[in-house]
């Protein structure tokens, strides 16, 4: 009789167990009946009871639920082709309704795949490239190396702005999620992108800017470089022409130093200047091995004679 006893027991508990759910304090639950859902909404938190083996319990989240698209490529108002990159948050308002149209999360993501980016395909398609990117007309400065690529079109004004627009998509796609039972509360953009073509061109055209730049710079430097020498080459200049005057000046004044103090001896001995005017032009006119004929009267050999000088 014991196992008996056991085997009764074991099935009361699983009897038992079978008839007891738990609701988290996150979640809210809907009690399914062959497919069908019976006794309204559990939101209460705790041990709720139902039927075994007929009824299905199907929790639901009560938080906020993050929604995260695939990118998808989407041409602008002005035929600029990029893809765009949306987020947005969710809850579940009417779990009944919830589960009657979408069933759980991965079909409302399903859903909300084909509402968000519908609405972001449609914005998407009514505004410039630039009233995506830009969110309001804050002036910036322009810097030399942007000038080239498509700076000034960024600073173009705006009339909507990214954020306006982010704001037309949730407002439309609102209006539409609650028939499966969702609330759609924010819906932004994620990541804007140029297609890979249009990308390379763009590429192309930074890198054609900035070799130009590269180019400018390296004439600007070689122009000063040849500055700076021709500056040097005259300051050199100078400071010879200042050396060689200088120099000059220093001769000038040793020669006229000279000359009187030679005219200081002419005045004390005539003829003894004399002779050492004509001992400098023999030094200066004859080199070693030098044969020179003279004349007996010339005024050079008489200095040369015996008899000739003092």
């Amino acid at each position: 009789m014991k196992p008996l006893y056991l085997a009764a027991a074991a099935a009361v508990l699983a009897l038992l167990f079978l008839s007891t759910y738990t609701v988290q304090e996150t979640e809210q639950a809907i009690v399914v009946q062959f497919g069908r859902p019976v006794g309204g909404l559990v939101t209460e938190a705790g041990l709720h009871f139902k039927l075994p083996l007929v009824q299905t319990v199907h929790p639901f989240d009560k938080r906020w639920l993050e929604y995260d698209g695939d990118a998808n490529e989407i041409p602008t108002k002005d035929k600029k082709f990029i893809w765009v990159d949306t987020y947005a948050r969710w809850r579940i308002k009417d779990a009944l309704r919830f589960f009657q149209a979408v069933r759980d999360e991965r079909g409302a993501q399903v859903r909300l795949d084909g509402i968000i980016d519908g609405e972001t395909r449609n914005a998407v398609a009514s505004f410039d490239l630039i009233e995506l990117v830009r969110s309001s007309n804050r002036e910036f400065q322009i810097t030399e190396d942007l000038a080239g690529i498509g700076a000034g079109e960024a600073a173009a004004k705006i009339l909507t702005g990214r954020s306006k627009v982010a704001q037309i998509i949730l407002d439309k796609a609102a209006k539409i999620t609650p028939e499966f039972g969702i609330e759609l509360v924010d819906v932004r953009f994620k990541r804007l992108n140029y297609t890979d073509s249009v990308q390379q061109t763009v590429f192309q055209r930074m890198i054609s800017e900035r070799k130009r730049i590269a180019e400018r710079s390296r004439s600007e430097g070689q122009g000063k470089a040849a500055e700076v020498r021709g500056q040097k080459e005259r300051d050199m200049l100078a400071a010879s022409s200042v050396g060689y005057k200088n120099a000059q000046a220093l001769k000038g004044a040793a020669d006229a130093k000279a000359t009187a103090i030679y005219a200081r001896a002419y005045g004390r001995d005539p003829e003894f200047y004399q002779f050492l005017k004509a001992m400098e032009t023999l030094n200066g006119s004859f080199s070693q091995g030098t044969t020179a004929i003279l004349s007996t009267d010339s005024e050079l050999l008489k200095y040369l004679k015996n008899d000739g000088g003092r």
